[in-house]
């Protein structure tokens, strides 16, 4: 479930990255969450600063506006006209800018008084209508609102910062820890979705494991109707796939050795034969059976020959490649049918083939039906008769032989069969096995039923036209290819 990928660089430093998927996936989603929460948190500050902002703006221009109304009061100890503001202001450092400049409204605290500056004179001199903005006075920030008061006067209200940054920083701090608590929450919940969403995958990866290892293609089970259910099915699809090719394989090289034995025992014993009569003090061997002898291995090397060239066809197992020029059908019957007669001059052959196009793979079809005629031509009997008809891509071959019994019919095609009255002729059982895996990679297909005179009938439907289609557009990843 690991997958090692090389080293790389982060930071200067070299790490070797080695994550599972689970730990991908729960590395994700925790990545995924914090950076919600992150951005969430983010958002809420901002806003939470600025609306504690703008209601603090919104009440200092209030209580400004209405402190520029109050009246004025009377020191009775100097007997001095004192604004009502310099009394009753005690949360707020309060000041008076005029024209020039000057302050003369100060609060006793000079030190920590904010410091005020061109904005503020600008109100004064009636330059802006009014003024807020954050000011520094001491070791504090203060948020001062400046409105007109009088001619060349202007009121300055100021309100120190310092709880709306205590009532910020413990918000941060909240959210800070239940955005690391909702992240943490957030990891455990997405490692332990991992662990229980990728079980199945976990036990389908040791299924196939357990089958690469010991070769048992027994199927898998399935369970649900999920993806993993659908991968499951699709692997015991493959599994049944390669178990009936494996099977297939066995088969072959079964019949093919049992059928190879024969001929190559019957070679070796005459090959020794002829040794021996080579040998000093062997036995003579006249020149009549010494020609016998070899026109009986010729035979039988033949025999190999065509029962190896047999198993190659057979053993293509792959599907017909794309072939882009149609084949003539009727030539390649004709082009058979005088093949065969050089093997079987004294038979005749009733020929009648309608025009018919296939695309295809014209050698293969070629032995198709060669083998066709070469397994009517087998079963006739001298001077006999063999009938070929084509009409709309359905080939028929009749003989005038003893026919194929209704039991034996569904094997004919199959690799290595033979009927029991065939066991000492010659041939492989091979041939009309190539007939039916080439029809069936032309999507056609083949039967054996009985002729009209008795014989054995097979007939091969190659699906096909009347006239030869017109080539395919060539493809342009080829073009490109090329």
């Amino acid at each position: 479930m690991s997958t090692d990928t090389p080293a790389k660089a982060v930071g200067g430093g070299w790490f070797h990255y080695r994550r599972s998927l689970a730990s991908r996936v729960t590395l994700l989603t925790t990545m995924a969450v914090g950076l919600t929460v992150a951005f969430l948190a983010a958002g809420a500050y901002v806003t939470v600063r600025m609306q504690l902002q703008s209601t603090l703006d919104d009440t200092l221009m209030e209580r400004a506006y209405q402190t520029t109304k109050a009246p004025t009061l009377i020191d009775r100890r100097t007997g001095d006209e004192l604004p009502a503001w310099a009394v009753l202001a005690t949360d707020l450092r309060i000041a008076v800018v005029f024209s020039d400049g000057s302050t003369p409204y100060r609060p006793e605290k000079l030190d920590d008084a904010p410091r005020l500056g061109s904005p503020e004179l600008a109100v004064a001199r009636g330059e802006a209508k009014s003024s807020i903005r954050t000011v520094v006075g001491g070791d504090q920030e203060y948020r001062a609102v400046t409105v007109p008061y009088g001619d060349g006067q202007a009121l300055v209200i100021a309100q120190s910062l310092e709880g709306q940054q205590r009532v910020l920083t413990k918000l941060g701090v909240v959210m800070a820890t239940f955005g690391l608590l909702g992240v943490l929450a957030a990891g455990m919940a997405g490692w332990g979705v991992a662990r229980n969403g990728l079980r199945p995958v976990r036990r389908l990866t040791s299924s196939v494991e357990r089958i690469a290892r010991t070769e048992d293609l027994t199927p898998l089970p399935v369970e649900g109707d999920d993806e993993i259910a659908r991968l499951a099915s699709a692997f015991n699809q493959m599994l049944l796939a390669l178990g009936a090719s494996r099977d297939r394989q066995r088969q072959l090289v079964a019949d093919a050795g049992h059928e190879l034995r024969t001929p190559l025992t019957s070679l070796r014993t005459n090959v020794d034969l002829l040794t021996q009569a080579s040998s000093p003090g062997g036995p003579d061997l006249p020149t009549e059976a010494r020609a016998e002898l070899l026109d009986d291995i010729r035979a039988q090397i033949e025999e190999l020959t065509t029962l190896i060239g047999d198993l190659v066809e057979l053993a293509r197992d792959e599907p017909l490649a794309r072939v882009v020029e149609p084949v003539d059908l009727t030539g390649i019957v004709d082009h058979a049918i005088s093949r065969v007669r050089l093997r079987a001059p004294s038979l005749t052959f009733d020929v009648d083939a309608e025009p018919w196009w296939v695309v295809g793979e014209a050698s293969g079809l070629e032995r198709a039906v060669t083998n066709l005629l070469d397994n009517a031509a087998k079963w006739s009997p001298p001077g006999g008769r063999v009938t070929v008809r084509l009409t709309r891509g359905v080939l028929i071959v009749d003989d005038e032989g003893p026919g194929i019994a209704e039991a034996d019919r569904p094997h004919v095609f199959d690799r290595f069969w033979r009927a029991d009255e065939s066991r000492g002729l010659p041939g492989s059982g091979l041939g009309l096995s190539i007939v039916r895996q080439v029809a069936e990679r032309h999507s056609g297909s083949v039967e054996a039923t009985v002729a009209p005179g008795g014989g054995a009938r097979l007939v091969m439907w190659l699906p096909g036209s009347e006239e030869p289609a017109p080539p395919p557009p060539p493809d342009p990843r080829e073009d490109a290819h090329a």
